[in-house]
């Protein structure tokens, strides 16, 4: 049966790894496997009633049944994502104005520049527009109204089909964003007519009611918590599993020392109030038995417990908004009651197998998600190192009674349970995060039981209670976050609290996952103690993963995708550079934080050995300091006053200029522009400064252009007229390509086989044109837009020069055409 429901799973999540939804032919294939799975599922039910299975044969009759069970749900997985992706904002509707009419369906994020939150439509005008049913709004304006969970609002909104970065393992916000069922995004014109209202009227339903139950249950919360509480955010995510005012400071350390698990609703504090409740219904279901029903008598109190905890499961999990970890708990305290009130006894892989299946059945999307893989993960490991496990093993033959053998036990057991997760996990955390807590054993040895048995209960103490206790409660738990906190940021500190590595190839987690199995074996599986830990062996090509190493003589460019702005990494066989890093992106974050810093780690870059901001603007220079945080000793240099922020921030800096050469691994690199007199010119803008480099091997070019417009494309083709020092197989489109640039004597002069241009979804700018693009197309040349094509790669082999778009090569159906 387990088989039968994991091959269901992976039916699932099969499907989500398809660049297209299968239609026509591969659908009726689909369902031609299923109805020969069927017929061979008959027919071993046949053959085994008849006796013609018997002995080693008899497993095979489950094959069929294996078959059908993974047809089954990637068809399932294949209609669910049909009906989700015709609920689509049409194209011919973005960036326009719609009013529309609906309901608040989830906690607003309210931060300085405004809120953040889900909307269902219920009404839209006009008519004729296609509007998802479910949109993300955000409202942005420097008092916005307080929107409240629940509330019926009709706005004016600007909508946008679903559209994030799309790099080579980055976040994924557009398959993020059809988990939550959310298909389109966008603005609330808050200055447009009509004027944002909000309506009188219950919405009903009990998604809604549950949404405003949180919403009040969160707001009076944080009137229970003194004004200057810094880690009420963290109160607020084990109480309602809202983690939007966790500071990033403090997220960071939780991620360094591998306690993030406990900032949110898990399995841990699900299965730890179903306990409790359990515990105390049982107390009270005993204490009624003297009362005139008998009601112990008539009911067993066993049955009452376990129904009592189900309920307690159900409603904390609901209170959580039932996050993939909540999710797997409930399902869980479930299955266990139902088979305790039927008088069956189940398995715990059983009951893992099962939450599996329902959770994937429920959200087919869920099960290509980081917290799924890890929530079940542990489990399924602490399943697996618990088996064959006796109570007492490795205890001496004497007797050992009272309060000392008991803790003793309790240690051992916590102790064995937390080396098994921490073993367990390395293969999954590499695989998701490419990275590995070091410290997390120590960390989660106090975070553990001072979160789980004192912060989570008082917090919801805090939460149900009426003040003032309420507020005695929440400041205790306040205090004892604050005192762990003092502990976490202790460990975060070391030099080497974190192993990092690039994400590994599927081969090597597999390897590593099989050194997990192989370490923590049962020895009755595995009678050889001492060599169990040969296991370990197996996870050294995970933990020392690095992207290929490019040859000799040779290069790559990566064109990272970050919207509008540049952000480019150059790899030779012994060094790599960055030219600029991207905008900023909000008021607390930007792109060298969230996405240029995440893509190098994930690639293995360890070291970086120059760092190049083009030009003072701030879609170039906007992830710089985050860049030089995160390689301190980076050499920088950039044409930006000498007064400017980054100059500042780096170790050390030299203005580039014209004639500047280097050579890296048989790799040339050489600025052309800017000159010492443009820099002094006032007369010359930021734009106009802008450094260009260009590299090339003696074979191949690529020309990096910053944002130079006509004046400077002039000069570069004057000074080097009758050269080819400008030819490039590879070049950056120049500002994004703005009309100001790529004029018809550069891209001659140029002669690029591919052009990248780096521009936003829907930029303001509208970059780049239509007829800049033609120009290059013109000549011939292969152009990229990385609002449509993701990261785009280059990579030199001899006189081969390989071209890839991430949207290509990684395509997924939820990807946008």
């Amino acid at each position: 049966m387990r088989a039968v429901l994991l091959a269901w799973a992976a039916g699932i999540w099969l499907l989500q790894q398809s660049a297209d939804l299968p239609a026509g032919r591969a659908a009726w294939a689909v369902a031609g496997v299923a109805v020969l799975a069927a017929c061979a599922v008959l027919a071993s039910a046949l053959a085994f009633r008849s006796g013609a299975f018997r002995g080693r044969w008899a497993a095979w009759r489950w094959l069929p049944c294996v078959l059908l069970s993974a047809c089954l749900g990637f068809g399932w997985a294949a209609w669910r994502g049909h009906a989700r992706l015709a609920d689509a904002l049409a194209p011919a509707w973005e960036q326009r104005d719609i009013t529309v009419t609906g309901v608040v369906a989830s906690l607003p994020v309210h931060g300085p520049g405004g809120s953040r939150f889900h909307f269902d439509v219920t009404a839209v005008a006009p008519s004729r527009a296609g509007v998802p049913k479910r949109l993300q709004l955000s409202w942005s304006r420097p008092t916005p109204a307080l929107v409240r969970a629940g509330e019926r609002w009709r706005f004016v909104v600007r909508l946008k089909r679903p559209h994030g970065f799309a790099n080579w393992h980055g976040f994924d916000a557009e398959y993020w964003l059809l988990t939550q069922g959310i298909r389109a995004t966008g603005q609330v014109r808050g200055k447009a007519m009509p004027l944002p209202e909000r309506l009188q009227g219950d919405p009903g339903g009990w998604r809604y009611a549950l949404a405003v139950w949180r919403d009040k249950l969160r707001t009076s919360m944080k009137a229970a918590m003194p004004a200057d509480a810094r880690y009420g955010g963290v109160l607020l995510a084990l109480a309602l599993g809202d983690r939007a005012e966790i500071a990033p400071a403090d997220w960071q350390t939780f991620q360094r020392t591998g306690v993030t698990h406990l900032l949110a609703i898990s399995g841990l504090h699900v299965t730890l109030v179903a306990g409790l409740a359990a515990l105390a219904g049982a107390g009270c279901w005993r204490r009624s038995c003297g009362t005139r029903g008998a009601w112990p008598l008539r009911v067993p109190t066993p049955r009452v417990a376990a129904l009592v905890g189900c309920a307690a499961a159900l409603g904390y999990g609901a209170l959580s908004g039932f996050g993939i970890p909540a999710r797997r708990a409930v399902c869980m305290v479930a299955i266990f009651a139902l088979a305790f009130g039927a008088n069956r006894s189940v398995g715990v892989s059983y009951v893992l197998a099962w939450a599996l299946a329902i959770i994937v059945a429920i959200d087919p999307w869920a099960v290509d998600t980081a917290g799924l893989w890890l929530s079940f993960g542990a489990v399924a490991v602490l399943v697996y190192a618990a088996r064959g496990r006796r109570d007492g093993e490795g205890e001496s033959l004497e007797v050992i009674s009272g309060w000392r053998y008991r803790l003793r036990r309790h240690l051992g057991s916590a102790a064995r349970a937390q080396f098994a997760v921490t073993l367990g996990m390395i293969p999954l955390s590499l695989a998701w995060f490419g990275q590995v807590s070091l410290v997390g054993p120590l960390a989660n040895a106090v975070a553990i039981p001072v979160m789980a048995l004192l912060v989570t209960p008082l917090s919801l103490g805090g939460l149900m209670l009426p003040s003032p206790l309420a507020d005695v409660l929440l400041r205790l738990a306040h205090a004892l976050v604050a005192w762990l906190a003092v502990w976490l940021e202790w460990l975060s500190a070391w030099p080497h609290a974190v192993w990092r590595a690039a994400i590994p190839p599927a081969w090597a987690t597999g390897l590593a996952l099989t050194g997990v199995a192989w370490c923590l074996a049962p020895r009755s599986a595995f009678p050889w103690e001492r060599l169990r830990w040969l296991g370990a062996g197996l996870f050294v090509p995970a933990l020392t993963a690095s992207s290929p190493r490019v040859p000799a003589g040779e290069f790559r460019v990566t064109m990272i995708d970050i919207g509008q702005g540049n952000a480019v990494l150059v790899e030779t066989a012994g060094h790599q550079l960055l030219y600029d890093a991207g905008p900023p992106l909000g008021e607390h974050s930007d792109a060298g934080e969230r996405v240029i810093v995440p893509f190098l780690r994930a690639h293995g870059v360890t070291r970086l050995d120059r760092l190049v901001v083009s030009h003072a603007h701030a879609d170039h220079y906007g992830g710089a300091r985050a860049v030089i945080a995160a390689y301190p000793g980076v050499a920088t240099a950039t044409s930006l006053p000498p007064d400017h922020a980054v100059r500042q921030a780096a170790a050390t800096h030299r203005t580039c200029l014209d004639g500047q050469r280097w050579r890296w691994d048989g790799v040339d690199f050489a600025f052309l522009h800017p000159e010492t007199a443009t820099l002094a010119s006032p007369d010359v803008g930021p734009n106009g400064r802008s450094c260009v480099l260009r590299i090339s091997n003696g074979r191949h070019a690529a020309l990096l252009a910053g944002d130079i417009e006509r004046p400077q494309e002039a000069a570069l083709i004057a000074k080097r007229a009758g050269r080819r020092s400008l030819a490039a197989d590879i070049l950056l489109a120049p500002h994004h390509g703005s009309l100001t640039s790529s004029t018809p004597g550069f891209i001659r002069a140029v002669a690029p086989r591919y052009v990248v241009f780096q521009a936003g979804f829907h930029n303001r700018f509208a970059h780049p044109r239509p007829a800049v693009v033609s120009r290059y197309q013109g000549i011939g040349s292969r152009t990229f837009i990385s609002a449509a094509d993701g990261a785009v790669r280059f990579e030199t082999r001899g006189e081969t020069l390989n071209a890839v778009a991430y949207r290509s090569a990684a395509r997924r159906y939820w990807m946008i055409r």
